[in-house]
C-alpha cells in the first residue's frame, strides 16, 4: 500500500528508531518506493545513512564498556563487544589503507584491527600486548569489508596475562588470524 510522503517519512522515522540496522533497500522495500526515494527522505529527515547510524549506537553503547583504551583508538568500529569474552569490529579497505600500484591493503591495517580489538577487549584500564602469533591467509583488497572477530580463549589470574583469538573474514573467507597474549595490569575478570 502506498502511503503518502508524510506518512512514509513518519513511518521511517518510526522504523529507524526500532532497527537502526536497517538498510536503505529493506526500508525501499518495506514503504514500496525507489531506493533513491529513502535516500531523499532521510536526507530531509537529517536521518544518517546505515553506516553513520552503526558507528553512532556502536559508540553510545560502548563507551562506558571498553576500559581499556578509548573507542576512537580502536582501528575499525566495534559493533559488538562482551569484555573478556567476545568483541567484533568492522574495517571497510579505502584508499588510504592499501599500495596504490596494485591496491592490496597494507598488512599493518589488518593487523591493527586485529590487536586492537583484542585489547578493547580486555576489562581491564591497561591491556598491552605481550605477544602475538599472527598469519594472513589471503590479500585484502581496496573496497572490501574486514569484520574482526575476539574471542578470549584464557585469562590467568596469576601472570596477569590474557589470551585472545582474533579471526578476520572477508566475506566469510578467512583473511587473517592470531593469538595475542595480553598483559593486563591486575587480575580483573568480573564478567
Amino acid at each position: 500500500m502506498r502511503r503518502n510522503k508524510r506518512e512514509r517519512q513518519q513511518l521511517l522515522v518510526e522504523t529507524i528508531a526500532e532497527n537502526p540496522f536497517i538498510t536503505d533497500e529493506e526500508l525501499a522495500e518495506r514503504f514500496s518506493v525507489s531506493i533513491q526515494t529513502i535516500r531523499l527522505d532521510r536526507l530531509e529527515l537529517s536521518i544518517p545513512e546505515l553506516r553513520e547510524r552503526i558507528k553512532h549506537v556502536a559508540e553510545k553503547r560502548f563507551e562506558d564498556e571498553v576500559r581499556s583504551l578509548p573507542l576512537e583508538e580502536v582501528i575499525g568500529e566495534i559493533i559488538d563487544i562482551e569484555l573478556d569474552k567476545t568483541a567484533i569490529s568492522i574495517l571497510d579497505i579505502k584508499k588510504e589503507h592499501v599500495f596504490i600500484r596494485n591496491k592490496i591493503a597494507r598488512g599493518h591495517h589488518i593487523f591493527a584491527q586485529a590487536n586492537s580489538l583484542a585489547v578493547a577487549v580486555i576489562n581491564d584500564e591497561l591491556a598491552l600486548t605481550a605477544k602475538a602469533n599472527i598469519q594472513f591467509t589471503r590479500s585484502v583488497n581496496e573496497g572490501e569489508r574486514v569484520i574482526a572477530k575476539a574471542k578470549v580463549t584464557n585469562i590467568d589470574e596469576q601472570t596477569g596475562r590474557t589470551v585472545v583469538e582474533v579471526n578476520s573474514f572477508v566475506n566469510n573467507e578467512l583473511v587473517f588470524t592470531g593469538e595475542f597474549k595480553m598483559y593486563r595490569s591486575q587480575n580483573n575478570t568480573r564478567g
